[in-house]
């Protein structure tokens, strides 16, 4: 199956690369270019590589501060 459309990388293309070293997204984009471009498969590859969607929701689940600019669910304040 594909996860990048736009440079046709495949989901076992990103396996591969991670095998070989590869353990962020930007280390995907430097072996194959995907996520380069218009960016809609980063989710997928993060994915892939085991990592959440958004690392910060991770880090404002945990006990302990909750990082700057984010709210305690661990996405941004509502407008007042």
């Amino acid at each position: 199956m594909f996860v990048c459309s736009c440079f046709g990388v495949t989901e076992q293309q990103v396996k591969e690369h991670a095998a070989g070293g590869a353990r962020t997204p930007r280390q995907i984009a430097s072996a194959c270019k995907a996520g380069t471009d218009c960016g809609s498969c980063v989710r997928r590859i993060q994915a892939l590589l085991g990592r959440g969607a958004c690392p910060r929701h991770e880090l404002a689940g945990q006990d302990g501060p909750v990082p700057a600019g984010l709210d305690e669910a661990g996405g941004l304040p509502e407008a007042a």
